[in-house]
């Protein structure tokens, strides 16, 4: 006669907590960040004149996903040494505008005291053999939960929208594909790769000569700023004048 296996609802009530609490940990975590390039936004925009991030987003990895990135890898399944092994558990992807404000985030993220970069990997400067760029980086970030304060790594990916085009659309056309993939297909994505970068370069070089356009004209001209509805808006301060003149302002 078998054994009757005796379950234990407190154990599984237990167990339950302990991973929701793990997970909420890399929420929490994720919801710092996401403030603190809010106000980057809300900095640049405001301060600059300028804003480099063009989109944010978020995820973190499911159990089951956690899971089968473990037993992959060879690491023990205990939250402890995914904690410790698994550093992408929690993802983050800023998509800028030019290849330079990359950098410019990187900065700004360096300069927070609470965000310790601990791991950094620059596929830009360096590409990987298929082509993917793309800056990545490993921050510890603290978490204050009611009992304790928790250090949690996140994963940072840093991109123009060419680099991110290219990435999608690679994952895209590789979704759960598990066969060696032609050696001619490999070309060709390196060979788009190559081309989203020489995009890249091209629209910076575009922006900065623009740039250098305004500034020039800006110091031909006196131009005074206005600030409507959260809005900042530049004029002449000719216009301006002749606008008072008329009563329109």
């Amino acid at each position: 006669m078998k054994e009757e296996l005796e379950i234990n609802p407190n154990h599984f009530k237990d167990r339950k907590k302990e991973l929701l609490r793990f997970l909420m940990g890399y929420k929490f975590a994720l919801e710092q960040l996401k403030t603190k390039i809010d106000l980057l936004k809300s900095e640049f925009k405001h301060i600059h004149d300028y804003n480099p991030i063009e989109h944010v987003t978020s995820r973190v990895k499911t159990p089951e996903s956690i899971m089968r990135k473990a037993q992959k890898k060879g690491y023990p399944l205990t939250l402890e040494s995914i904690r410790k092994n698994i550093r992408d558990i929690a993802g983050l992807r800023i998509t800028c505008s030019f290849e330079s404000d990359i950098y410019v985030i990187h900065r700004m993220l360096e300069e927070h005291g609470d965000v310790n970069i601990i791991e950094e990997k620059d596929y830009i400067n360096n590409p990987k053999g298929n082509g993917y760029r793309s800056l990545h980086l490993i921050v510890e970030v603290p978490v204050f939960m009611t009992d304790r304060e928790q250090r949690v790594l996140v994963e940072i990916q840093i991109r123009t929208i060419a680099m991110d085009f290219w990435a999608s659309l690679e994952h895209k056309i590789f979704y759960k594909y598990n066969r060696e993939i032609p050696e001619h297909i490999k070309h060709e994505l390196a060979e788009a790769a190559e081309v989203a970068h020489m995009l890249d370069k091209k629209m910076e070089a575009l922006h900065t000569e623009v740039n250098l356009i305004k500034s020039n004209h800006e110091e031909d001209e006196e131009v005074e700023t206005i600030q409507i509805n959260d809005e900042q808006f530049r004029f002449p301060v000719a216009f301006i004048n002749r606008l008072t003149q008329v009563n329109w302002m």
